[in-house]
Formats: C-alpha cells, sequence, structure tokens
C-alpha cells in the first residue's frame, strides 16, 4: 500500500514528537461502494476488509499502536485514550501517553485534531453539526486542558469536511447554533431553495476562538466535491442513492522515545 495513496498529513507545523494523519478513500482492500480504504466497521463493509485495511494502515504508517477505535453517537463525550479499553461511547478522545493513537472516522463530519503546543497532550474530535451544536469542541478542550499545564496553547487542525457549497441544511440547525451565539449566523447563507448552506468550518472556528485557539490550520477540503479522495455519506448516500459508504480516519499520536 503506498502511502501517497492512502493517507495525507495535516498542512500544520506539529511540536516535536506529534504526528498526525488523515487516510483518504484509495489504497485498501474493500470492494464498491467502500472502493477501497474504508475504516469503518459499522457501515455494513465485509469486517474481514476492515481489519485488513486498519492492519495495513497499522504497518505502513508505523503507528504505535492499534488506534482505539469509537462508536461514534453525534454526542460529546471525551474518551480518554490513556486507559480506555474496548470500544468506548464518545466523539472524541485526549490522551498523554506516548504511543497512545487518538482516531475519529468520517465522511462529512468534521475531524478536529488538537494538540498542546509541548507536545504534552493530544486530542481527536468528530464533528457533526449535531456535535459541534451540543459542544463536543469544547468537552475536549476541557479534557485535553486539564492534562496541560495551567495557561499552555493549544494548536488545531480541521480535516476534510463536506464544505458550505454542499452542505444545505434547515432551520433547526442554523437555530441550534444562533441561540447559543448570535455570530454563528456568519456560518449560514440562504439559498434559492429557501433553504441554508452551512459551513462547519467557520463553526468550528468561531467555536475554537472563543476557547483561545489562535492556531488553526486545515478547513479546505471539500469531501462533497472530492470523490476521488473521500468518502461521503451525502453524496453517495443522501444524492446517489447507494445504500452505504465507507469512512475516512484521521490519527494523532504522540511519539514513542522519538519514534513513531
Amino acid at each position: 500500500m503506498s502511502d501517497k495513496l492512502a493517507w495525507f498529513e495535516p498542512d500544520w507545523t506539529p511540536p516535536p514528537g506529534v504526528r498526525a494523519l488523515c487516510t483518504r478513500r484509495t489504497g485498501g482492500v474493500s470492494n464498491a461502494p467502500f472502493d477501497s480504504f474504508n475504516l469503518g466497521a459499522h457501515v455494513g463493509d465485509a469486517p474481514q476488509a476492515v481489519r485488513d485495511n486498519r492492519s495495513r494502515l497499522r504497518s505502513a504508517a508505523a503507528l504505535p499502536a492499534e488506534p482505539l477505535w469509537l462508536s461514534q453517537v453525534h454526542g460529546v463525550q471525551v474518551a480518554d485514550i490513556d486507559t480506555a479499553v474496548g470500544t468506548p461511547v464518545a466523539d472524541a478522545s485526549v490522551a498523554t501517553r506516548a504511543g497512545a493513537v487518538c482516531a475519529v472516522l468520517t465522511a462529512d463530519c468534521l475531524p478536529v485534531l488538537l494538540s498542546a503546543v509541548d507536545g504534552s497532550a493530544i486530542g481527536a474530535v468528530h464533528a457533526g453539526w449535531r456535535g459541534l451544536a451540543a459542544g463536543v469542541i469544547e468537552a475536549t478542550l476541557k479534557e485535553l486542558r486539564a492534562r496541560m499545564a495551567s495557561g499552555a496553547a493549544i494548536q488545531a487542525w480541521l480535516g476534510p469536511a463536506i464544505g458550505p457549497a454542499h452542505f444545505e441544511v434547515g432551520d433547526e440547525v442554523r437555530t441550534a447554533f444562533l441561540q447559543q451565539d448570535s455570530a454563528a449566523a456568519r456560518a449560514f447563507v440562504r439559498n434559492d431553495a429557501g433553504r441554508w448552506q452551512c459551513d462547519l468550518y467557520a463553526l468550528a472556528r468561531q467555536r475554537l476562538a472563543q476557547h483561545g485557539i489562535r492556531d488553526i490550520t486545515g478547513g479546505g477540503l471539500c469531501t462533497y466535491a472530492d470523490a476521488v479522495n473521500f468518502y461521503s455519506h451525502r453524496r453517495e448516500v443522501q444524492h446517489r442513492g447507494l445504500a452505504a459508504t465507507g469512512r475516512m480516519a484521521s490519527l494523532i499520536w504522540r511519539e514513542v522515545d522519538g519514534r513513531a
């Protein structure tokens, strides 16, 4: 498996000892409609294909351990990867232990990777609109800061998600954000159908900035628009009528003794 096909690294400068990557849809073994590097075990793909893809990722990326995959439910629970076992029901994770791999799966929802600038603590967030509105970013920042030196800065990377040109939503989505912060109105543009084009990236940046995060990169890759590299639930299931689609993974980890 070629790493150039299977994943890319975030466009940020991570702290020493911190590694991160986001997978593409190509480079694995699954069959259509999961072609080919699906990492989600909950979307109806052949279980062995998913296991093989996860194994290939761990080997080719030289991950220090198997990621602790989450059971994501669009909520605000944050798993502690340092101590968790099994498959936690959570939509974010944090870690301080070297070798622990935080991971989230997405196919239109926004993955957010977080790191203390000194590399002492890391986190990964699955942030669809429900999670964003409910406060999953805030919950993760709280857990991350509890594991960091007081006052230490955090950097964030926004991974591939459905872009505003393709993310049409109803009034209920806009209202869910405006009830908390009127500034969220800037992330919604009314379209000709009387509905709203929603900018998940802008909403995430607002939430991060409100909590003191200034170093924010990424946020320019649209899963819907780029069918070559990314799965998109809205494109493939809602609009093309496929039964399911695969999932990309966004991962972050602390190296062990200076090695991945």
